[in-house]
């Protein structure tokens, strides 16, 4: 008997995230979601902010860069936020392909700013996100 099977391509496949703005739809009522690219930047980002043991039943995931942003900005701990924010994308976020990832510090304001760029699989072109990075009380 002959079986054919169809190739899976990294086109035909879809995401969807729970936006936590938690934003009612106008005419459902219920929450929004995120597709796709912007599910994936949502991910992104809340890896990159989540501690260690903060998930529940997944004490392992997290980058524990809280910790490091109350050491003095200088170009090492820079380096440092860059290789924990390199570990936890490339253990935990499967849908994307890392580029480039920059951190700069900026001393007047005591923080870092965080440009992480990368391809996620199921689109061809590479997406951008920017966060700043500063310590809270």
């Amino acid at each position: 008997m002959a079986v054919y099977t169809k190739p899976l391509s990294t086109n035909t496949r879809r995401w969807a995230d729970l936006d936590l703005d938690f934003i009612a739809h106008p005419v459902t009522k219920d929450i929004v979601l995120k597709r796709d690219v912007e599910a994936i930047k949502r991910s992104v980002r809340n890896l990159v902010l989540t501690n260690p043991h903060e998930r529940p039943f997944h004490p392992e995931i997290g980058s524990g860069i809280t910790g490091i942003l109350f050491e003095l900005v200088s170009p090492t701990t820079a380096v440092v936020l860059q290789s924990e924010i390199r570990q936890v994308l490339t253990n935990f976020e499967p849908r994307v392909k890392l580029i480039d990832i920059r951190v700069l510090g900026d001393i007047d304001k005591n923080g870092y700013y965080v440009t992480i760029k990368f391809q996620p699989i199921s689109t061809p072109s590479p997406v951008t996100i920017e966060l700043f990075l500063e310590r809270l009380r």
